[in-house]
């Protein structure tokens, strides 16, 4: 993908089946948001923030759809209370977590939300995935692609492609 087009979401999980959450997590997507026409690899990750909790998995998907930025968020969260996640704490383990990374070339900064992703270019589970399906993606606030994103990352979490 060398355009930059693409409503692209990042998906996590590290509690209970992570994989079958992800899987029931993009079908709702789907269902609720747009076709999925792209998807990288589940990859294995470090927890980040909160480092004491099980590893994660996550994914980056691009999904096409006509709805607006808010309207895809109040529906990620529907889907995210649909599958069990509860908010304890910040960072914290949760059965589903999904962001939104890049709405096109939007740039955002609303009371509920922001766009792009505030803190992707800090992250390399998101990162490594997001450069993976889109290495040429430019992040419309910074002006790097996201390959150029991802060899800046000081992260040293552990990211492992697992499929």
């Amino acid at each position: 993908m060398t355009d930059n087009s693409g409503i692209f979401l990042l998906l996590g999980s590290n509690l209970g089946d992570r994989l079958h959450t992800l899987a029931m997590a993009r079908e709702m997507i789907s269902e609720k948001v747009g076709k999925i026409s792209i998807q990288s690899a589940v990859y294995e990750t470090a927890p980040w923030g909160v480092t004491d909790q099980p590893a994660f998995l996550n994914q980056v998907i691009v999904v096409e759809s006509e709805q607006e930025p808010e309207e895809i968020l109040r529906n990620i969260l529907d889907i995210e209370h649909e599958l069990g996640r509860v908010r304890y704490e910040r960072w914290g383990a949760r059965v589903i977590d999904i962001d939104l990374l890049y709405y096109n070339n939007l740039i955002l900064d609303s009371a509920r939300l922001t766009v792009p992703h505030p803190r992707l270019q800090d992250r390399r589970f998101t990162l490594i995935p997001l450069a993976e399906i889109a290495p040429d993606f430019i992040n419309p606030l910074l002006h790097k692609t996201s390959f150029q994103l991802l060899s800046e990352c000081s992260d040293e979490g552990i990211v492992a492609r697992i499929s």
